[in-house]
């Protein structure tokens, strides 16, 4: 840890996310632990993307094609295409 990192319990993160967003941006990486261990490392995300590297539903098939998992499987993975049902609700 560098010496602007803090370290937050997630109570006090939550209470103060604004504060713990800033400080990323501003100082450095910052620590949220749950019951006293380490859960996350908030960081800033100086890349201005929204979508990050965001997998498609494609480029998901591509990477469990790659991995060594299909093997156990039937062949390839597929992408079948479906469409999630909307259901009614009642407003």
């Amino acid at each position: 840890m560098n010496k602007h990192t803090r370290v937050w319990s997630l109570q006090e993160a939550k209470a103060k996310l604004s504060e713990v967003v800033k400080r990323a941006q501003t100082e450095g990486p910052q620590i949220v632990t749950v019951h006293g261990k380490v859960a996350v490392k908030i960081v800033a995300d100086d890349s201005g993307d929204l979508t990050g590297d965001a997998a498609t539903g494609a480029s998901l098939v591509d990477i469990l094609n790659k991995s060594p998992l299909r093997l156990l499987g039937k062949g390839e993975f597929k992408r079948s295409g479906m469409k999630a049902r909307n259901r009614p609700i009642e407003l």
